[in-house]
């Protein structure tokens, strides 16, 4: 079931910190836009509010962001992210021109990014390295620049 959030999104923090593992980057951006979880019956019985988020802003000129999605790692591999991308997709459709999102240059998320209709638009030279204060690894790769990929919606 995928729901809006309404109320506490702190409570959703374990899943925006795989997404962005620097809280103070999150903090720039959780209250802003509509928050969007999945939940599922094995999230329930363990007690967890949510096996995957989704997090969405309004950027002006018809640009809707996702500014964060994230799958448990135990859920990972059952199309829950790609479920929370058609939501967004359906929901946004006629109110937005386009879906924009930005990710490091990981061979595990572009490439998903492009399999669910996205396509590349530009690059962000040194984001991950101007503005984290650690470096960031995904798939043994350091992130240096932002990708930025977009979907017509």
């Amino acid at each position: 079931m995928i729901r809006l959030v309404q109320g506490d999104r702190k409570r959703y923090m374990p899943l925006l910190l795989l997404a962005d593992e620097q809280p103070e980057m999150v903090a720039r951006y959780i209250d802003r836009g509509d928050m969007w979880v999945l939940t599922s019956k094995d999230a329930s019985k363990d007690g967890v509010p949510a096996v995957a988020e989704c997090l969405v802003t309004d950027e002006g000129a018809g640009v809707l962001e996702m500014k964060s999605l994230a799958v448990a790692p135990a859920h990972q591999g059952r199309g829950y992210g790609r479920a929370l991308i058609e939501h967004v997709a359906r929901t946004y459709a006629g109110r937005y021109r386009v879906l924009r999102v930005g990710t490091g240059d990981s061979p595990l998320t572009v490439p998903f990014y492009e399999r669910c209709g996205f396509k590349r638009s530009h690059v962000v030279s040194h984001f991950f390295t101007d503005n984290y204060d650690h470096p960031i690894y995904e798939a043994g790769v350091q992130l240096v620049d932002m990708v930025y990929l977009v979907r017509e919606l």
